[in-house]
């Protein structure tokens, strides 16, 4: 059999959740603050299994703890996001089995005694099979599969929702001593765990300069930040130099799945909409109304985008700096 594990903080799924439940046919453990809560609000899930274990996380004392859970499992699936990839080499280990990162894809054998994974490698341009004989643990790299977005509110209504007692040693020797949580700095928070995202793209910096266009994305960043997200950009912007290549949204770069996407003059290429998961909301700012990214978004902005962003920063407190260039630079 095949059971997803899926770690939670305040409720909040990370991405790749609905596509774990997906790969493991809708059977689901959730553990983490508010798991009930972010169980039912998941889609997708036929079986599913939560233990609500407090705010802390600790992997340790937690692989430890799951080891009976998914004792009968030979697919144990993890998402690629940063809790999973801390939580799944402890699960392998405290459960003496083999970890396979990142696969695309993971199946048991008709069998039930094996598993067969795809991973990507020699940056993404070689697809290998790896073949297991016996229980494994994968995490599995999102962005591949249409799912529903995780947290919708409708959920799985249909789904057998059951409570987990887990006995967590608070004093598991490979666990580290929470001194204080630190919120994320915005600016360089990892995209993939923003709820948020505001992205750039080449429209954004028409007409500009080098100097003009790093301005322009420094204040992205800005303006993503008072709005309570980070700042995303496209491949053309990263390969640019205009932001940082951590920065890079698409099938070539992060997977983000938030509940806003904003994009100032991003057309929409596939490369680019392939890293998207399936956001809440989408809105789109660029001059062509018929671009692939206005067509998907709720709200579409048929204006220019460094005008509007320069606008939406000095509504919003935050000095635009003269490096940045407006109006006739952008025509």
């Amino acid at each position: 059999m095949t059971v997803a594990v899926i770690v939670v903080r305040a409720g909040r799924l990370p991405v790749g959740a609905s596509e774990v439940v997906a790969e493991a046919g809708g059977r689901v453990v959730v553990v983490g603050d508010d798991a009930e809560q972010a169980l039912r609000s998941l889609s997708g899930v036929a079986f599913g299994r939560f233990a609500d274990t407090g705010p802390e996380f600790r992997p340790a004392a937690l692989a430890s703890a799951l080891g009976s859970v998914v004792a009968e499992d030979t697919l144990v699936l993890l998402p690629a996001s940063p809790d999973g990839r801390d939580l799944a080499p402890r699960l392998a280990a405290a459960t003496g089995r083999p970890l396979v990162a990142r696969a695309l894809t993971a199946s048991t054998h008709d069998d039930g005694l094996g598993v067969r994974a795809s991973v990507a490698r020699i940056d993404d341009q070689v697809l290998v099979t790896v073949e297991v004989h016996g229980p494994v643990v994968v995490t599995l790299a999102v962005g591949g599969r249409p799912t529903p977005h995780a947290g919708t509110a409708d959920g799985s209504p249909d789904a057998v929702v059951k409570e987990l007692h887990l006995q967590l040693d608070r004093t598991h020797a490979h666990d580290p001593e929470l001194v204080e949580l630190v919120e994320p700095d915005l600016r360089t928070m990892d995209l993939a765990d923003a709820t948020r995202v505001v992205a750039g793209g080449a429209g954004l910096v028409a007409g500009c300069d080098e100097r003009q266009a790093t301005a322009t994305f420094s204040l992205l960043a800005d303006v993503a930040g008072a709005l309570g997200g980070a700042a995303g950009a496209t491949r053309v912007a990263t390969d640019a130099g205009w932001t940082g290549y951590e920065r890079q949204i698409g099938t070539t770069g992060v997977t983000v799945d938030p509940d806003l996407y904003v994009a100032f003059g991003i057309s929409g290429a596939a490369q680019h909409t392939g890293g998207l998961g399936t956001p809440r909301h989408v809105v789109s700012v660029n001059t062509d109304p018929s671009c692939p990214m206005t067509a998907m978004a709720d709200l579409g902005l048929v204006t220019d985008a460094g005008d509007l962003l320069v606008e939406l920063a000095k509504r919003l407190g935050i000095e635009a700096g003269t490096s940045v260039a407006t109006g006739v630079a952008h025509g």
